[in-house]
């Protein structure tokens, strides 16, 4: 159920900051909440307010493509916190309403419906939003996306009835749909334009494996296949690739990507690049307002460029960063990415990024589900996957984010299972 507004009281917390006007996420995701806790944590008690496009509180994101869609975990488990939590940490919250105006000068932010509020600080947390196919066809019903909780929710419900799904892109959600319809029993065909599946994010290895393992488990894998358009009359029924063949479909679930949810920044004036251009402090162009999460693109100290990275890892870390500055107290955001990915009984876990690697070697035997693949650059290394080995994947975060470690690990080694990972720490 969209949880009721609660109004601001004052918290026993030593104020950081004597402005009247409150700090203002902007925002309802996962940055948002962290940004509520690690505020109050770090001292600030003045007021706080949290204006959400959507009308749930903060909830978890990733099981909206695996264990809620499977129907192994209810919407009670998926929120971060209970009501309690922002009654306590004393956040005035604006829930279903989206902030269409915001004036760095006057430092106001505009709603929708038109409630008008001045802020002390301006989090922007604003996160992504999917990419839509653009194609003859694309808004019959039928269509489903996987970004929302109301996405999640509909697709779920769209699958009891359905018999054949036909999944729009071979990343990590469409991947993750097609292997819980698979385990509801449904016939599934991935359609993919590149040559292999993951191609942005593993090596070719990691590529094959998960296309095996698919089509192991039933799926229909079709790789370089582009679709000319989608057919029906009052809903989807198929779905026509660019050759010519046509796919029958009941559901059809696009998984192509994500797009940064910049507009209101761009509007304001904030400078802007495939996301909102921050600082190693979380700081925009415009000193009082500040950006983390998927909206966010920062300079990352371990790679030595720009980044915008689309994880529960980011989130939580650059929103940490932001609460940090906003109290006064400098804390650079320097983390090693990580993310993961469940489809079957195969979880892919991955440190660090991999995309400009120049060489990489297998750590055990993908015949056993349990393998790494350790990715190099000028010899020094620059990332690792691991499927169904945990204990790597935590070692391989310690080692990345520890500069001498990652050189001095060679691509022998790596590729050694005896050699023990936890001997380049320290």
């Amino acid at each position: 159920m969209p949880m009721a507004l609660l109004k601001h009281r004052d918290m026993p917390y030593t104020r950081a900051m004597n402005e009247h006007d409150p700090i203002i996420i902007v925002g309802g995701g996962q940055a948002a909440m962290q940004a509520v806790d690690s505020l109050r944590r770090d001292g600030y008690s003045g007021g706080l307010m949290m204006i959400g496009e959507e009308v749930y509180a903060p909830y978890q994101r990733p099981p909206l493509s695996k264990q809620f869609l499977a129907g192994e975990t209810d919407e009670s488990r998926l929120a971060f916190r209970g009501e309690d939590f922002y009654r306590e940490h004393g956040v005035e919250m604006h829930l279903g309403q989206r902030v269409s105006q915001l004036n760095t000068t006057t430092r106001r932010v505009v709603t929708d419906n038109g409630l008008d509020f001045g802020y002390s600080r301006l989090l922007l947390a604003t996160g992504a939003r999917v990419r839509r196919l653009n194609l003859p066809g694309a808004d019959l019903p039928g269509v489903h996306y996987v970004r929302t909780l109301d996405d999640s929710k509909g697709l779920r419900a769209a699958l009891g009835a359905a018999t054949k799904i036909v999944v729009i892109g071979g990343g990590f959600i469409g991947l993750e749909v097609a292997a819980v319809a698979r385990k509801l029993g449904k016939a599934v065909t991935v359609v993919e334009t590149q040559d292999r599946l993951l191609a942005r994010v593993v090596a070719p290895v990691v590529s094959e494996y998960y296309r095996d393992y698919h089509r192991a488990h039933g799926v229909d894998i079709r790789l370089s296949a582009s679709v000319a358009g989608l057919r029906g009359s009052d809903r989807v029924t198929a779905v026509e690739l660019g050759d010519g063949e046509v796919l029958a479909a009941d559901i059809v679930v696009a998984g192509i990507g994500v797009l940064p949810n910049d507009e209101l920044a761009r509007d304001a004036g904030i400078a802007c690049d495939n996301g909102i251009l921050v600082d190693e402090y979380a700081v925009t162009s415009a000193p009082e307002v500040l950006a983390a999460g998927d909206c966010a693109s920062h300079p990352n100290a371990i790679y030595g460029y720009r980044l915008r990275l689309e994880s529960v890892q980011n989130a939580a870390d650059q929103a940490r960063t932001a609460a940090a500055t906003m109290v006064g107290r400098s804390q650079p955001y320097v983390a090693v990415p990580w993310f993961w990915s469940d489809q079957y009984d195969l979880k892919l876990q991955m440190a660090g990024l991999s995309q400009r690697h120049d060489a990489f070697v297998v750590r055990g035997d993908p015949a056993s589900r349990k393998f790494a693949v350790c990715y190099f650059k000028d010899d020094a290394l620059i990332a690792m996957d691991t499927i169904n080995r945990p204990a790597d994947h935590m070692i391989a975060r310690k080692v990345l984010a520890d500069t001498a470690a990652r050189k001095r690990l060679t691509p022998a080694q790596a590729a050694d299972e005896t050699f023990n990972l936890k001997s380049l720490l320290g």
